[in-house]
C-alpha cells in the first residue's frame, strides 16, 4: 500500500495522470493517438544511437532469419544475421530527416516565390504561376528516378530532389494570402511608416499567414514519406550500408514468405506514420485554418 501511495503521489505519475487527462479531453481519440505515435517516432529519431542494441551492418550468419520474440534479437534478423529492431530505429531516423528537411526546403522554396508574385505581380507573378502549373502537372516521380539514376543517390540530393516536390502549393497559398493581408490597413500603415517590403513580408505577413503554411507542411510530409520509401524501394533511394523504411520494405520483399517481419515492420511503422501525420494534420487544418471555420 506504501508504494502504491507513494506512485501516486510522485511528480511524474501525477503529471502523466494529467497529461493522459488533458489529452481525452481536448482532443479526438484518434489524434491523440497521432500526437503520441509522432512524439515516439521523434524520441526515437533523436535518440537512435543510443536506443539502437546493435550497429545496423553488425551481423551474426548464425542467427540468419531469426523469428522475432527473443531476448537477443526483439524484432528478429534479416537474410544476413542483423538485428531488424536496430535497423528499424536507425531507419526511422533516416527517413524523418530527409522527409523533415524536404518539407521544410519545400516550403520556404514555395513561400518565397509566392510572396516574389505577390509583391512584384506583372511579369513576374505570371511566371511563378506557370511554373507551379508546370510542377503539378510533371510526373514528379519518374523525374526523380531519372534524375536519381543519371546523378547516383546521395543524402543531399536526395533532400534537395524531394524538396521540390509540392513547392507549388506553398506558392499559391502564400501568393493568394500575401495579397490579402497585403491589402488590408495594417500593412499599409506600416509602409507608410517607412518599412521595407523585406521587413513587412517577414515581420507582419508572415506570422498572419504562418498558420496556414503550417497546415500545408502536414500534408506535404507523409506525401513525401512515402516518395521516398517508394525511391528506396526501387534501389535509388538510401543506399547501403545506410538503411531507410522505404530500403527495408524493398529488401524485404524478397523474404515476404520465409521471414515476414523483415519487410512488415518498417511497411507498419511508414502506415502508422503517414496516418499520424494525416489524423494531425486535419486536426491543426479545422483549429489554424480561417477557411473551414
Amino acid at each position: 500500500m506504501a508504494s502504491v501511495d507513494l506512485a501516486e503521489r510522485s511528480p511524474l505519475a501525477g503529471w502523466l495522470r494529467g497529461s493522459l487527462s488533458f489529452l481525452r479531453r481536448k482532443l479526438p481519440l484518434s489524434v491523440a493517438f497521432g500526437f503520441l505515435w509522432l512524439a515516439a517516432m521523434i524520441v526515437i529519431a533523436l535518440f537512435a544511437g543510443y536506443l539502437r542494441p546493435y550497429d545496423i551492418t553488425a551481423m551474426d550468419l548464425t542467427s540468419r532469419l531469426s523469428a522475432p520474440g527473443t531476448l537477443k534479437h526483439w524484432l528478429g534478423t534479416d537474410e544476413l544475421g542483423r538485428d531488424v529492431l536496430s535497423r528499424l530505429i536507425q531507419s526511422i531516423r533516416v527517413s524523418l530527416i530527409i522527409a523533415f528537411g524536404a518539407t521544410v526546403l519545400s516550403a520556404v522554396f514555395g513561400t518565397a516565390l509566392g510572396f516574389a508574385a505577390a509583391r512584384f505581380r506583372g511579369l513576374t507573378e505570371h511566371l511563378v504561376l506557370a511554373l507551379a502549373d508546370f510542377q503539378a502537372a510533371l510526373p514528379f516521380l519518374i523525374m526523380s528516378l531519372a534524375v536519381l539514376a543519371f546523378f547516383g543517390s546521395s543524402m543531399v540530393l536526395l533532400v534537395c530532389l524531394m524538396g521540390f516536390y509540392g513547392w507549388e502549393r506553398y506558392a499559391r497559398i502564400a501568393r493568394g494570402l500575401a495579397i490579402s493581408a497585403g491589402a488590408q490597413g495594417y500593412a499599409a500603415a506600416v509602409v507608410q511608416l517607412g518599412a521595407t517590403p523585406a521587413r513587412v513580408y517577414l515581420r507582419h505577413i508572415l506570422p498572419n499567414v504562418a498558420s496556414t503554411l503550417i497546415v500545408s507542411m502536414t500534408l506535404t510530409f507523409p506525401e513525401i514519406i512515402l516518395m521516398e520509401s517508394g525511391l528506396s524501394f526501387l534501389g535509388l533511394g538510401v543506399q547501403p550500408p545506410e538503411t531507410s523504411l522505404g530500403n527495408m520494405v524493398g529488401f524485404g520483399r524478397e523474404y515476404l514468405t520465409r521471414a515476414p517481419w523483415i519487410m512488415l515492420a518498417p511497411a507498419a511503422v511508414i502506415m502508422l506514420t503517414t496516418l499520424s501525420i494525416s489524423l494531425v494534420g486535419d486536426w491543426l487544418r479545422d483549429k489554424l485554418d480561417p477557411t473551414v471555420r
